[in-house]
Protein backbone atom coordinates (compact mmCIF):
# COMPACT_ATOMS: atom_id res chain seq x y z
CA UNK A 1 0.00 0.00 0.00
CA UNK A 2 1.58 3.18 -0.80
CA UNK A 3 1.53 6.67 1.58
CA UNK A 4 1.28 9.90 1.00
CA UNK A 5 1.27 13.08 2.64
CA UNK A 6 0.21 16.53 2.22
CA UNK A 7 2.50 18.94 2.66
CA UNK A 8 2.33 22.93 2.74
CA UNK A 9 5.78 24.23 1.65
CA UNK A 10 6.72 28.30 1.62
CA UNK A 11 8.42 30.15 -1.55
CA UNK A 12 12.08 28.64 0.14
CA UNK A 13 10.63 24.95 -0.12
CA UNK A 14 10.64 24.78 3.97
CA UNK A 15 7.73 23.62 5.85
CA UNK A 16 4.82 26.24 5.65
CA UNK A 17 3.47 25.55 9.50
CA UNK A 18 5.04 25.53 12.70
CA UNK A 19 7.71 23.27 13.83
CA UNK A 20 5.37 21.15 15.24
CA UNK A 21 4.03 20.32 11.48
CA UNK A 22 7.18 20.39 10.26
CA UNK A 23 8.58 18.01 12.52
CA UNK A 24 5.62 15.38 12.24
CA UNK A 25 5.90 15.86 8.28
CA UNK A 26 9.85 15.06 8.63
CA UNK A 27 8.65 12.10 10.74
CA UNK A 28 6.28 11.18 8.39
CA UNK A 29 9.12 11.15 5.95
CA UNK A 30 11.37 8.39 8.05
CA UNK A 31 8.32 6.35 7.70
CA UNK A 32 8.24 6.34 3.64
CA UNK A 33 4.89 9.00 3.41
CA UNK A 34 5.80 10.22 -0.19
CA UNK A 35 5.06 14.21 -0.17
CA UNK A 36 2.57 15.80 -2.24
CA UNK A 37 3.61 19.29 -2.42
CA UNK A 38 0.99 22.30 -1.74
CA UNK A 39 3.22 25.88 -2.23
CA UNK A 40 1.94 28.25 0.36
CA UNK A 41 2.40 31.97 -0.75
CA UNK A 42 1.48 34.46 1.23
CA UNK A 43 2.55 37.65 -0.33
CA UNK A 44 0.53 39.97 -1.64
CA UNK A 45 -3.21 41.32 -0.63
CA UNK A 46 -4.42 42.65 -4.16
CA UNK A 47 -7.65 40.87 -5.68
CA UNK A 48 -4.93 39.61 -8.20
CA UNK A 49 -2.64 38.34 -5.68
CA UNK A 50 -5.53 36.20 -4.13
CA UNK A 51 -6.88 35.17 -7.27
CA UNK A 52 -3.15 33.94 -8.35
CA UNK A 53 -2.73 32.19 -4.96
CA UNK A 54 -5.66 30.23 -5.53
CA UNK A 55 -4.99 29.30 -8.89
CA UNK A 56 -2.08 27.74 -8.04
CA UNK A 57 -3.96 26.09 -4.98
CA UNK A 58 -5.87 24.34 -7.31
CA UNK A 59 -3.41 23.43 -9.51
CA UNK A 60 -1.31 21.60 -7.07
CA UNK A 61 -4.52 20.14 -5.77
CA UNK A 62 -4.93 18.67 -9.05
CA UNK A 63 -0.94 17.40 -9.02
CA UNK A 64 -1.93 15.70 -5.76
CA UNK A 65 -4.54 14.11 -7.48
CA UNK A 66 -3.22 12.96 -10.05
CA UNK A 67 -0.18 11.71 -7.89
CA UNK A 68 -1.77 9.50 -5.41
CA UNK A 69 -2.54 5.91 -5.98
CA UNK A 70 -5.90 3.87 -5.76
CA UNK A 71 -6.60 2.56 -2.06
CA UNK A 72 -2.98 4.76 -0.41
CA UNK A 73 -2.47 5.89 2.56
CA UNK A 74 -2.46 9.57 2.91
CA UNK A 75 -1.67 11.95 6.01
CA UNK A 76 -3.06 15.14 6.64
CA UNK A 77 -2.51 17.63 9.10
CA UNK A 78 -4.83 19.59 10.92
CA UNK A 79 -6.42 22.86 10.78
CA UNK A 80 -4.85 23.90 7.66
CA UNK A 81 -4.98 27.41 7.74
CA UNK A 82 -5.38 28.66 4.59
CA UNK A 83 -8.36 29.12 2.37
CA UNK A 84 -7.41 26.74 -0.75
CA UNK A 85 -9.63 26.19 -3.56
CA UNK A 86 -10.21 22.80 -4.55
CA UNK A 87 -8.97 21.33 -1.16
CA UNK A 88 -12.35 19.41 -0.03
CA UNK A 89 -13.12 18.62 -3.62
CA UNK A 90 -10.19 16.53 -3.58
CA UNK A 91 -9.86 15.06 -0.70
CA UNK A 92 -13.42 13.79 -1.12
CA UNK A 93 -12.79 12.57 -4.47
CA UNK A 94 -9.57 10.61 -2.93
CA UNK A 95 -11.71 8.80 -0.53
CA UNK A 96 -14.87 8.19 -2.29
CA UNK A 97 -13.28 7.46 -5.88
CA UNK A 98 -9.67 6.50 -5.07
CA UNK A 99 -10.89 4.99 -1.58
CA UNK A 100 -7.71 6.44 -0.18
CA UNK A 101 -7.96 5.93 3.78
CA UNK A 102 -7.12 9.65 5.78
CA UNK A 103 -4.67 9.39 9.19
CA UNK A 104 -5.60 12.93 10.26
CA UNK A 105 -3.12 14.96 12.72
CA UNK A 106 -4.77 17.04 14.69
CA UNK A 107 -2.30 20.21 16.20
CA UNK A 108 -5.43 22.60 16.83
CA UNK A 109 -8.79 22.22 17.43
CA UNK A 110 -10.42 26.08 17.13
CA UNK A 111 -13.97 24.99 18.76
CA UNK A 112 -11.95 24.42 22.08
CA UNK A 113 -9.00 27.18 21.82
CA UNK A 114 -11.80 29.73 20.91
CA UNK A 115 -8.95 31.69 19.43
CA UNK A 116 -10.57 31.90 15.99
CA UNK A 117 -13.40 29.51 15.88
CA UNK A 118 -14.98 31.23 12.48
CA UNK A 119 -17.09 29.25 10.27
CA UNK A 120 -13.54 28.91 8.38
CA UNK A 121 -12.39 26.42 10.92
CA UNK A 122 -15.73 25.06 11.25
CA UNK A 123 -16.34 23.70 8.23
CA UNK A 124 -12.36 22.67 8.22
CA UNK A 125 -12.99 20.83 11.20
CA UNK A 126 -15.82 19.11 9.76
CA UNK A 127 -14.04 17.86 6.38
CA UNK A 128 -12.21 16.76 8.58
CA UNK A 129 -14.08 14.55 10.64
CA UNK A 130 -16.02 13.27 7.24
CA UNK A 131 -13.19 12.21 5.42
CA UNK A 132 -10.63 11.21 8.58
CA UNK A 133 -10.28 7.08 9.13
CA UNK A 134 -8.02 8.11 12.06
CA UNK A 135 -7.61 10.43 14.16
CA UNK A 136 -4.21 10.87 15.74
CA UNK A 137 -5.08 13.57 19.02
CA UNK A 138 -3.03 15.06 21.83
CA UNK A 139 -4.10 13.06 24.39
CA UNK A 140 -6.42 10.87 26.79
CA UNK A 141 -8.89 14.22 27.24
CA UNK A 142 -8.69 15.28 23.93
CA UNK A 143 -9.65 11.61 22.97
CA UNK A 144 -12.60 11.81 25.43
CA UNK A 145 -13.91 15.07 23.30
CA UNK A 146 -12.96 13.78 20.09
CA UNK A 147 -15.37 10.30 21.15
CA UNK A 148 -18.03 13.11 22.49
CA UNK A 149 -18.23 14.40 18.90
CA UNK A 150 -19.16 11.25 17.60
CA UNK A 151 -15.96 9.72 16.50
CA UNK A 152 -15.40 6.14 17.03
CA UNK A 153 -12.89 6.06 20.41
CA UNK A 154 -11.21 2.64 18.25
CA UNK A 155 -10.53 5.26 15.53
CA UNK A 156 -8.55 7.53 17.39
CA UNK A 157 -4.78 7.62 18.73
CA UNK A 158 -3.33 9.42 21.42
CA UNK A 159 -0.20 10.82 20.66
CA UNK A 160 0.49 11.85 24.39
CA UNK A 161 3.11 14.85 23.39
CA UNK A 162 4.58 16.20 20.70
CA UNK A 163 8.41 15.57 19.57
CA UNK A 164 10.58 18.24 19.09
CA UNK A 165 13.06 17.54 17.05
CA UNK A 166 16.80 18.40 16.81
CA UNK A 167 20.31 17.44 17.34
CA UNK A 168 21.66 20.04 19.84
CA UNK A 169 24.58 18.76 21.89
CA UNK A 170 22.94 17.87 25.63
CA UNK A 171 24.45 19.52 28.38
CA UNK A 172 23.17 18.71 31.95
CA UNK A 173 21.28 21.40 33.70
CA UNK A 174 22.05 23.10 36.24
CA UNK A 175 20.59 22.83 39.84
CA UNK A 176 18.64 26.69 39.79
CA UNK A 177 15.10 27.67 41.69
CA UNK A 178 14.78 29.11 38.77
CA UNK A 179 12.09 29.15 36.10
CA UNK A 180 12.13 29.84 32.35
CA UNK A 181 9.42 31.23 30.26
CA UNK A 182 10.08 30.63 26.68
CA UNK A 183 7.58 32.03 24.07
CA UNK A 184 5.55 34.99 22.62
CA UNK A 185 5.96 37.32 25.84
CA UNK A 186 3.48 40.03 24.65
CA UNK A 187 1.60 40.99 28.38
CA UNK A 188 -1.48 41.62 26.35
CA UNK A 189 -1.45 37.95 24.44
CA UNK A 190 -0.28 35.73 27.30
CA UNK A 191 -1.51 38.26 30.83
CA UNK A 192 -0.28 36.06 33.26
CA UNK A 193 3.70 37.00 32.46
CA UNK A 194 2.73 40.81 33.45
CA UNK A 195 1.60 39.31 36.92
CA UNK A 196 5.13 37.54 37.63
CA UNK A 197 6.32 40.79 39.58
CA UNK A 198 4.12 39.66 41.55
CA UNK A 199 5.12 36.05 42.28
CA UNK A 200 7.60 35.98 45.27
CA UNK A 201 10.35 33.83 45.85
CA UNK A 202 11.21 32.45 42.45
CA UNK A 203 13.93 34.00 39.73
CA UNK A 204 12.01 34.35 36.29
CA UNK A 205 14.14 33.95 33.02
CA UNK A 206 12.04 35.09 29.93
CA UNK A 207 13.14 34.21 25.98
CA UNK A 208 10.92 34.90 23.10
CA UNK A 209 10.01 38.64 21.31
CA UNK A 210 7.52 40.92 22.17
CA UNK A 211 9.06 41.59 25.78
CA UNK A 212 8.10 44.42 27.60
CA UNK A 213 10.31 46.43 28.88
CA UNK A 214 8.97 47.69 32.01
CA UNK A 215 9.49 44.19 33.41
CA UNK A 216 13.01 45.34 33.35
CA UNK A 217 12.35 47.04 36.99
CA UNK A 218 11.43 43.22 38.28
CA UNK A 219 14.53 42.49 40.35
CA UNK A 220 13.37 38.38 39.64
CA UNK A 221 12.61 39.04 35.92
CA UNK A 222 15.56 38.39 33.55
CA UNK A 223 15.36 38.94 29.60
CA UNK A 224 17.62 36.43 28.05
CA UNK A 225 16.73 37.47 24.28
CA UNK A 226 15.19 35.80 21.33
CA UNK A 227 16.11 32.65 19.32
CA UNK A 228 14.71 30.24 16.28
CA UNK A 229 13.46 27.26 17.39
CA UNK A 230 16.00 25.44 16.02
CA UNK A 231 18.79 27.55 18.69
CA UNK A 232 16.91 27.88 21.79
CA UNK A 233 17.31 24.70 23.31
CA UNK A 234 21.10 25.46 23.56
CA UNK A 235 20.14 28.52 26.02
CA UNK A 236 17.33 26.55 28.51
CA UNK A 237 20.19 25.28 30.30
CA UNK A 238 19.72 25.77 34.17
CA UNK A 239 16.02 25.18 36.58
CA UNK A 240 12.81 24.21 35.16
CA UNK A 241 10.21 25.71 32.32
CA UNK A 242 7.27 26.49 33.03
CA UNK A 243 4.30 25.80 30.65
CA UNK A 244 1.51 28.11 31.59
CA UNK A 245 -0.98 30.67 29.41
CA UNK A 246 -3.72 32.68 30.36
CA UNK A 247 -4.72 35.57 32.13
CA UNK A 248 -3.77 35.26 35.89
CA UNK A 249 -1.09 33.65 37.71
CA UNK A 250 -3.75 32.35 40.17
CA UNK A 251 -4.53 29.68 37.32
CA UNK A 252 -4.45 29.55 33.84
CA UNK A 253 -8.09 30.99 33.25
CA UNK A 254 -9.42 32.65 30.18
CA UNK A 255 -9.75 30.78 26.61
CA UNK A 256 -6.11 30.69 26.21
CA UNK A 257 -5.45 29.42 29.68
CA UNK A 258 -8.38 26.81 29.59
CA UNK A 259 -7.11 25.29 26.87
CA UNK A 260 -4.68 23.80 27.96
CA UNK A 261 -7.13 21.26 29.49
CA UNK A 262 -7.24 19.59 26.37
CA UNK A 263 -3.79 20.50 24.00
CA UNK A 264 -0.35 19.52 24.22
CA UNK A 265 1.73 22.59 24.34
CA UNK A 266 4.62 22.54 22.66
CA UNK A 267 6.28 24.53 24.94
CA UNK A 268 6.66 21.44 26.96
CA UNK A 269 7.82 19.62 24.19
CA UNK A 270 10.65 22.51 23.85
CA UNK A 271 11.64 22.21 27.51
CA UNK A 272 11.97 18.56 28.06
CA UNK A 273 13.89 18.18 25.10
CA UNK A 274 16.10 20.62 26.29
CA UNK A 275 16.44 18.32 29.17
CA UNK A 276 14.55 20.90 31.74
CA UNK A 277 12.03 19.51 34.51
CA UNK A 278 8.83 21.71 33.97
CA UNK A 279 6.70 23.06 36.12
CA UNK A 280 2.84 22.48 34.43
CA UNK A 281 -0.44 23.88 35.88
CA UNK A 282 -2.04 20.95 37.81
CA UNK A 283 -5.41 21.11 35.86
CA UNK A 284 -3.81 20.93 32.48
CA UNK A 285 -4.32 17.69 30.14
CA UNK A 286 -0.51 17.08 30.11
CA UNK A 287 -0.22 17.30 33.71
CA UNK A 288 -0.82 13.77 33.87
CA UNK A 289 2.24 13.06 31.48
CA UNK A 290 4.23 15.26 33.87
CA UNK A 291 3.49 12.98 36.89
CA UNK A 292 3.61 9.81 35.23
CA UNK A 293 6.55 10.15 33.50
CA UNK A 294 8.32 12.17 36.88
CA UNK A 295 9.36 14.89 34.62
CA UNK A 296 8.47 17.65 36.72
CA UNK A 297 5.68 19.10 39.35
CA UNK A 298 2.56 20.72 39.09
CA UNK A 299 1.03 23.74 40.85
CA UNK A 300 -2.63 25.26 41.23
CA UNK A 301 -1.07 28.69 41.21
CA UNK A 302 1.98 30.74 40.75
CA UNK A 303 1.91 32.35 44.12
CA UNK A 304 2.57 28.09 45.44
CA UNK A 305 5.82 28.28 43.26
CA UNK A 306 8.12 29.97 45.77
CA UNK A 307 7.37 27.03 48.51
CA UNK A 308 7.15 24.04 45.78
CA UNK A 309 10.11 25.00 44.48
CA UNK A 310 11.94 25.07 47.91
CA UNK A 311 10.99 21.57 48.57
CA UNK A 312 13.21 20.04 45.77
CA UNK A 313 17.22 19.78 46.88
CA UNK A 314 19.74 19.36 44.28
CA UNK A 315 19.34 15.37 44.75
CA UNK A 316 15.49 15.57 43.83
CA UNK A 317 16.15 17.86 40.98
CA UNK A 318 19.09 15.81 39.54
CA UNK A 319 16.76 12.61 39.96
CA UNK A 320 14.25 14.39 37.65
CA UNK A 321 16.94 15.21 35.22
CA UNK A 322 18.04 11.78 34.41
CA UNK A 323 14.07 10.64 33.89
CA UNK A 324 14.06 14.16 31.57
CA UNK A 325 17.16 12.86 29.67
CA UNK A 326 15.10 9.31 29.12
CA UNK A 327 11.98 11.36 27.33
CA UNK A 328 14.30 13.88 25.54
CA UNK A 329 15.68 11.28 23.50
CA UNK A 330 12.80 10.00 22.22
CA UNK A 331 11.72 13.65 22.11
CA UNK A 332 14.49 14.65 19.47
CA UNK A 333 14.36 11.48 17.35
CA UNK A 334 10.50 11.51 16.61
CA UNK A 335 9.47 8.28 18.86
CA UNK A 336 5.79 10.01 19.89
CA UNK A 337 4.53 11.02 16.30
CA UNK A 338 6.62 7.54 14.61
CA UNK A 339 3.95 5.68 17.22
CA UNK A 340 1.01 7.14 16.75
CA UNK A 341 1.44 7.01 12.82
CA UNK A 342 2.29 3.24 13.35
CA UNK A 343 -0.45 2.52 15.76
CA UNK A 344 -3.08 4.39 12.91
CA UNK A 345 -1.63 2.67 10.61
CA UNK A 346 -2.53 -0.37 11.68
CA UNK A 347 -5.75 0.68 12.75
CA UNK A 348 -6.11 1.04 8.80
CA UNK A 349 -5.31 -2.19 8.37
Amino acid sequence: MRKYQITEVGENGNHAGTKATADIAAVADSLGFERCIIKVDLNGHSAFSKMRRQIFYCLDYKKALKQIEPGSIVLLQHPFHHKQINREKTLLELKNGKHVKFICVVHDVEELREYRDSDYYKKEFETMMTVADVIIVHNAKMLEWFVSKGFPADKLVNLEIFDYLHTNEYVTPSFERSVSIAGNLDVQKCKYIAGLKDVEGTTFRLYGPNYDDSLSSVPTIHYEGSFPSNEINSHLTSGFGLVWDGEGISGCIGKSGQYLKYNNPHKLSLYLSSGLPVVIWEAAAEASFVKENGVGITVGSLTELGDALNKIDEKCYYSMVERVKSVRERLISGYYARTAIGKAETLIG
